[in-house]
């Protein structure tokens, strides 16, 4: 399988930041939602969206770019869903997804603040799918509007970013909504029942790991000039994607993460532009993290080198055995037990899975929302690695979260 994400960078989509916090409260806050600490209540459907039990869900997309009008086929191929409303920055964007969904012209919102019209209308649940810069003011707004939300990943582009949906996450548990953020590997079986045997203890303590994600694909294109052209070929303006180790790399970061289960202590290493132009995101990082008990990770990225095997992996070894999975092709844990699964295709799987429990835990009322926490942590530890690559030298997560350093696009010109 090929990972075609956005090689085609004129068919995208769009995202925003804010929100303060301690590093304690961030670590006990993951924590707690990690241990499933959150409560469930069950509902009938017909409490949870003002209908039968046999209704739809009526959802808004927001985002219709490339990955937007992906998704939006495949909740329509769930029968669970019904798409009435889509908001994105570009008309051809917004008709294109209309037309084929059966989207009414008066709900087709254009422009940045689309999304806040599509908000006012009648809506059970929200899918984002813009630039990530956007998404924590996305979700906020939607979380405010009382709707659930369904959001890709990353979901931020920096550390307030990240605090932002930790908190949008709360808040909807608090409220009764789902929030539910949209990670393949976490999605699939095998690769959940190979980490609940590691957390079981199946292979010891831990004692190193490393994770890699090389990949042919990412182009070596440039910002365009204009402030349109950076929203609709986003993947290459740092503010809005957040450079490649935070928009595709983070999900090996993520799966790494997820198998320590802890928050990274610090990150140092380095990264530039070996076969991208010098105004354009990186092409390559190398970072050694640093987490709990003396744990290290040695993590590489590359991009836009032809004749790479694209792999998306993470390894650990523990005192008593080893854990390894690629998304590629499969995972397995040699130790105490021994299991080995070959895994295909997850890039559309795993979106089928958490579509499928985003649908079950809106109609049975589970609103603990256990994706939040783990994307908190993979996406503050891919912006930490970002940063001590930038910088090249150590970072601390206390650093990176005090600092508060945020992202902000230039977007003069644009139509609100």
């Amino acid at each position: 399988m090929k990972f075609m994400k956005k090689q085609d960078n004129s068919n995208q989509l769009s995202r925003r930041d804010f929100v303060k916090s301690s590093v304690a409260g961030v670590a006990g806050w993951t924590a707690a939602a990690a241990t499933g600490g959150a409560s469930l209540t069950i509902l009938k459907p017909s409490t949870v969206f003002g209908a039968d039990a046999n209704s739809k869900l009526e959802i808004g997309l927001i985002g219709c770019g490339g990955r937007g009008a992906w998704i939006a086929n495949l909740f329509a191929q769930n029968g669970n869903y019904n798409l009435v409303a889509c908001s994105d920055y570009f008309q051809d964007r917004a008709d294109a997804v209309g037309n084929k969904h059966g989207i009414p012209a008066d709900r087709r919102y254009i422009g940045l603040s689309g999304y806040k019209r599509l908000l006012e209308s009648k809506l059970d649940a929200v899918v984002i799918e813009t630039p990530p810069y956007f998404h924590p003011e996305q979700a906020a707004a939607a979380v405010d509007a009382g709707k659930h939300v369904y959001v890709a990943k990353p979901i931020a582009v920096d550390a307030p970013g990240c605090l932002s949906i930790g908190e949008s996450g709360k808040r909807a548990t608090a409220k009764k909504l789902v929030f539910l953020v949209d990670f393949q590997i976490r999605a699939n079986e095998h690769f959940r029942e190979a980490v609940r045997r590691v957390h079981e203890g199946q292979i010891g303590k831990l004692i190193m790991g490393d994770a890699h994600y090389p990949w042919r694909g990412g182009g070596r294109g440039t910002p365009p000039p204009t402030a349109e052209g950076r929203l609709r070929n986003w993947y290459y303006v740092l503010e809005l994607s957040g450079d490649f180790i935070v928009e595709q790399s983070i999900h090996s970061l993520d799966f790494a993460t997820w198998i320590v289960n802890a928050d990274p202590i610090k990150a140092v290493g380095t990264g530039g532009r070996k076969v991208r132009p010098q105004n354009s995101i990186y092409d390559h990082f190398a970072l050694t993290y640093y987490f709990p008990d003396d744990v290290p990770m040695v993590f590489t990225c590359i991009q836009s080198i032809p004749e790479v095997k694209d792999e998306i992996t993470a390894r650990f070894f523990g005192s008593d055995g080893i854990i390894w999975g690629d998304y590629f092709s499969e995972v397995y844990i040699r130790g105490k037990d021994f299991m080995r699964q070959k895994v295909d295709n997850l890039y559309t799987t795993g979106a089928q899975v958490n579509i499928k429990e985003f649908y079950e835990a809106i109609t049975q009322g589970k609103y603990d929302n256990p994706t939040v926490a783990p994307s908190v942590r993979s996406n503050l530890t891919a912006v930490l690695g970002r940063e001590a690559g930038y910088r090249k030298t150590e970072i601390t997560l206390a650093q990176l979260i005090k600092e508060g350093k945020k992202l902000e696009p230039d977007l003069r010109g644009v139509k609100s």
